[in-house]
């Protein structure tokens, strides 16, 4: 596809410097983009490439300032990353199958399907499932009995959602998660043996959630676990049984959300965090990569970081501290050897 500019500025609501009559035939990154690209510039690190990219064109920040002057046009915006990401589906839109059941589907006779959905080949769709408008549900994908998913969602391969767990609308479900396994629910008897505790809950997953690859969503004991509406959960995440992830929380790969522990609106979690159960965290609470969080967090907005966790600057501060001990212990030791040498 080739598109001039000016009609690119119009889709982004952006400004031009330059030669709006160019011809954009692809997006690519700044510092490997050439003639007929456009690219963008929303991190501060890569502003070396502006002045150096073959780019034809770049979307940048309404208020950057430029040190120099450079070659490609300019697209000025407010978000320069949300304006790009809004042009991947211009540029590469999404190839979606046929609708229609694949003969080598199973789907059960009181099953209820959708208009306009598609059920791939190798698929098990069971009792009283009931699948909305619009659906894409690719090969080996198992939805167990009372299932219910919402309009417009995509299921990719060998995802398992157990009995009675709810999809919400326009979700993304990637291929390997298990939504509804049981959760890690045992009691030790009087013989020192763990006795299961059966999990007669489920999982409810709100609209416009996307759930990324091998993730595991436990179901609840009683109840449900429940993952809000616009929250984003990254590969290899485990989400424990009877948790609440809040609405529009992003969870970095391989996090891990313990038993009832429940995160607030827009918490943002980095990778390898971990979370010990029955915790509440707050809104808009940040938490960085390999932290553990063994605490509640009742206000609103602050960082953490470390394991177990403190504030981001105390952390630092924490850390500039220990990168001292071995110099400190050192000037100890020698001092403790001039004390005895008077004596």
């Amino acid at each position: 596809m080739v598109f001039q500019l000016q009609h690119l500025a119009e889709r982004i609501e952006a400004s031009i410097e330059g030669n709006a009559d160019i011809e954009i035939r692809e997006l690519a990154k700044i510092e490997s983009a050439g003639p007929g690209s456009l690219s963008f510039l929303a991190n501060p690190k890569y502003l070396p490439h502006l002045y150096t990219t073959q780019a034809s064109a770049v979307i940048v920040a309404d208020d950057l300032k430029l040190e120099k002057a450079v070659e490609p046009s300019l697209l000025r915006c407010k978000d320069p990353y949300q304006a790009f990401a809004s042009l991947l589906d211009t540029f590469y839109p999404e190839e979606k199958p046929e609708p229609g059941i694949d003969p080598l589907a199973f789907v059960h006779p009181e099953a209820t399907i959708g208009q306009e959905v598609h059920i791939g080949a190798f698929c098990f769709i069971g009792a009283g499932v009931v699948i909305g408008d619009g659906c894409i549900i690719h090969p080996q994908v198992y939805i167990g009995n009372q299932v219910s998913v919402g309009n417009e969602t995509v299921i990719y391969p060998q995802v398992r959602i157990y009995h009675q767990c709810q999809v919400g609308a326009h979700c993304i479900i990637h291929g390997g998660t298990t939504i509804g396994s049981d959760g890690f629910g045992f009691a030790p008897n009087a013989e020192g043996q763990y006795v299961k505790v059966r999990q007669t809950g489920n999982v409810i997953v709100e609209d416009h959630v996307e759930i990324g690859s091998n993730c595991c969503l436990d179901r609840a004991t009683l109840g449900s676990t429940v993952i809000k509406k616009g929250a984003k959960l990254d590969n290899l995440v485990q989400i424990a049984h009877n948790v609440v992830i809040g609405e529009n929380s992003v969870l970095a790969a391989q996090a891990g959300i313990a038993g009832s522990t429940q995160l607030g609106k827009s918490v943002m979690v980095g990778g390898q965090a971990g979370f010990i159960g029955h915790l509440h965290i707050a809104d808009y609470t940040m938490i960085d990569a390999q932290s553990g969080v063994n605490k509640s967090i009742k206000k609103p907005g602050q960082a953490f970081r470390g394991s177990p966790i403190q504030s981001y600057r105390q952390q630092l501060k924490s850390e500039v501290f220990f990168r001292k001990l071995e110099a400190m212990q050192r000037k100890i030791d020698e001092l403790e050897k001039a004390l005895k040498a008077k004596d």
